[in-house]
This record gives C-alpha cells, structure tokens and sequence, in this order.
C-alpha cells in the first residue's frame, strides 16, 4: 500500500516559490529544492514531476498573490494619483525578497521557455490592464486630463514599474527610487 504523504503541497510550493524567488532558476538545483523543502528527491519528483514543472507551480503561486495585492492596491477608490504614488512606493519598500519573481523570470529566462513565457506576458498584460482602468477611472472623474491615453500611459507606468523592481533588487537607493516614482507621475499632469 501507498505511503500517504507527510507534507502540504501548497506550503512546499511556498517554500519553492520563495528559494527560486532569492536565488533564480537556473542557480537553484533539485538537491537546493530538496535540502530547502525537506523532501527526498523521489518524493520531489512523484509530486512535482520535475523542478521545472515545480518552477511553474511557484511562477503561478507568486503570480497569483501578487495579482491579489496588486488588484487590491489599483481598485482603491482615493485619488488616481495618491493610489498610483503609494502602489509604485510598495515596489521598493525594503524587504526580505527585492524584486519580482515574474520580472527576474522574465529577464533570466526571456522567451526561451514558452510556458513561463506565457505567464510572464499574462502577468505584465494583467498588471498593464489594472493600472490602465485606474487611469481611466481618473479621466473620467475629472482628475486626469480628458486626453490623456491610458493605454499609453499604463504602458508607461508599467514599464517604470518593471525598471524598480530591477533597480531595487539590485539595492539602489530608495530615495532615488521614489524621485523617480514621482517624476513619473508628473507625466499625468
């Protein structure tokens, strides 16, 4: 008879997700995962299949939460640009993790991988549409000029966005990253 197992998956995945987080793909082993997450190398395997495909359940761990926090931040109904300002500061708030796992993926596997690639662009399109709603939210309210085009501009943001997460994973000074956050936002008008 089949041994039950002894671990929750989702709290492995959770580990999984924060070691490939720090360390990046390529530069974590399955002996990493399996000496992090506890688990012997079968054990791995049968519930995962491979380290790639427990890579994928990570990407879609951290997506899926970051997607939360970010849909949380953008849908806040106080000012566009208070909304925007305090949203783009929590990308460089010092903390444990620097950065974003779907951007450092991003960078560290390009298009070379079609189903992280995938996800990479369902996450920067999903970011891109939350902050473009919120612009136009803000066009419509009065608070944006009538003509300025939130697509553009969600682009714009977003883009700025990816250049934080980058700069603050790479420690650079969180004062000049929030002056940047607020010329940016000057764009707006």
């Amino acid at each position: 008879m089949a041994r039950s197992r002894q671990f929750d998956e989702g709290e492995v995945v959770a580990r999984a997700t924060e070691l490939f987080h720090r360390r990046g793909y390529h530069a974590t082993s399955t002996r990493d995962l399996g000496e992090a997450l506890a688990l012997n190398p079968s054990s791995l395997y049968r519930t995962f299949g491979d380290k790639h495909a427990l890579f994928l359940r990570a990407l879609d761990h951290y997506q899926a939460s970051e997607s939360a926090r970010c849909t949380a931040a953008l849908e806040d109904d106080r000012p566009v640009r208070l909304v925007l300002r305090e949203w783009l500061y929590s990308m460089v708030e010092p903390t444990d993790l620097p950065g974003c796992l779907v951007i450092h993926t991003a960078t560290e596997l390009g298009t070379d991988d079609p189903e992280t690639s995938r996800r990479v662009d369902a996450a920067f399109q999903g970011a891109t549409a939350a902050i473009a709603a919120l612009l136009r939210r803000g066009i419509a309210a009065g608070e944006l000029a009538a003509d300025l085009d939130a697509e553009a501009t969600a682009d714009l943001l977003f883009t700025t966005l990816a250049g934080l997460r980058v700069r603050h994973r790479a420690g650079h000074d969180l004062q000049r990253l929030r002056a940047a956050v607020d010329q940016v936002l000057r764009v707006l008008g």
